[in-house]
């Protein structure tokens, strides 16, 4: 009797096991279904292939990189426990502002210098929505969600209020090159997301800075009692945050020659998904950058694939918004296997 117990305990202990991990790999394995899904759905119905074209890959990583950069920063807020959401209108500002300070510029100015000036002014602006969330909730104790919530209406009523209530086209061709130049048939947008995607995963992974962003997320009173400033911490997350919504703003108003208010606002839902398909928690204290790569791979996969096998666009915020229900049912029945796991 007691090795039947011994087998079944052991047994229950393994499946439990691949459960775990299971449940750590699905983003990766939901990919690679995906991918086989739309493939096929491609070679049958229209004879033609999704993946195996350099144009389809080009605009797969071009939509990828754009919730990527928004998510890079989320990351880490969300590993702390907490949430951002004004990156979405945070990118529309930092858009305006680059175009209406090149538009302002005087023309005789080199474009390559306008442009640089364009993207300084374009990321300070979107600074300052970063640093004023990272107060309320580092100072002033506003729970995340109702303060950049708040700020979500501030930075689009302001981007809105800059643009005179329209899209702020320009005229450069620096700007130009910037946004859609290829390098060796990567588009250069890409290039730069992967650079910025390695220092933060670097930062994350690797750094005193990311170990004390996961020891916040799990038990903040044990990381101040280890010493950790949380407040000051805090506040550079939710600057790191706007940072990198900052840059989704100056990469749309290059590739469109054009700063909009609502550049960002379909990237919200994107970049939050990212994350959470990517593994993180709504507790705090996971995540990776990784993870949110894959998860941004999956959503741009979707967009394309959607659009590839003629599906109405609409259906994209459908889909996206399910892989995010089903992210987040796999994130509590995770939790609960560990707490059982523990006990």
């Amino acid at each position: 009797m007691a090795t039947t117990d011994t087998a079944g305990e052991t047994g229950g202990g393994a499946q439990a096991r691949a459960l775990r991990v299971v449940l750590a790999t699905w983003s990766w394995v939901f990919l690679i279904l995906i991918v086989v899904f739309f493939e096929t759905f491609a070679r049958l119905e229209t004879g033609n292939t999704l993946l195996f074209r350099v144009h389809n890959l080009q605009a797969i990583s071009i939509a990828a990189s754009q919730t990527l950069l928004l998510a890079l920063g989320l990351t880490l807020v969300i590993v702390a426990s907490h949430i951002d959401l004004s990156i979405g209108f945070v990118t529309g500002l930092g858009a305006v502002c680059m175009a209406v300070v090149i538009r302002a510029l005087d023309p005789s100015i080199p474009p390559a210098l306008s442009l640089l000036v364009g993207i300084a002014i374009g990321l300070g602006a979107s600074l300052v929505p970063g640093l004023i969330n990272g107060l309320l909730v580092a100072k002033l104790n506003v729970p995340s969600f109702i303060g950049t919530l708040g700020m979500y209406g501030i930075a689009r009523g302001m981007a809105l209020l800059i643009a005179g209530g329209a899209t702020v086209s320009i005229r450069n061709p620096a700007a130009t090159a910037f946004g859609n130049q290829h390098v060796f048939n990567v588009p250069w947008i890409v290039v730069m997301t992967l650079a910025v995607t390695a220092f933060f995963h670097y930062l994350l992974a690797y750094t005193r800075f990311g170990l004390h962003t996961y020891t916040i997320g799990g038990n903040v009173e044990a990381a101040r009692r280890a010493g950790v400033n949380v407040e000051r911490h805090l506040i550079v997350l939710f600057l790191l945050s706007a940072f990198t919504a900052g840059l989704g703003g100056i990469v749309y108003t290059a590739r469109f020659s054009a700063g909009a208010a609502q550049a960002g606002e379909p990237l919200l839902l994107y970049a939050v998904a990212a994350v959470f398909i990517g593994g993180a928690s709504l507790t705090g204290g996971q995540g990776t950058i990784k993870g949110t790569v894959v998860g941004a791979l999956i959503i741009a996969v979707i967009q394309f694939g959607l659009v590839f096998i003629n599906v109405a666009p609409y259906w994209q915020f459908v889909a996206v918004g399910a892989v995010i229900i089903v992210a987040v049912l796999i994130d509590q029945l995770r939790d609960r296997m560990y707490v059982g796991a523990a006990t």
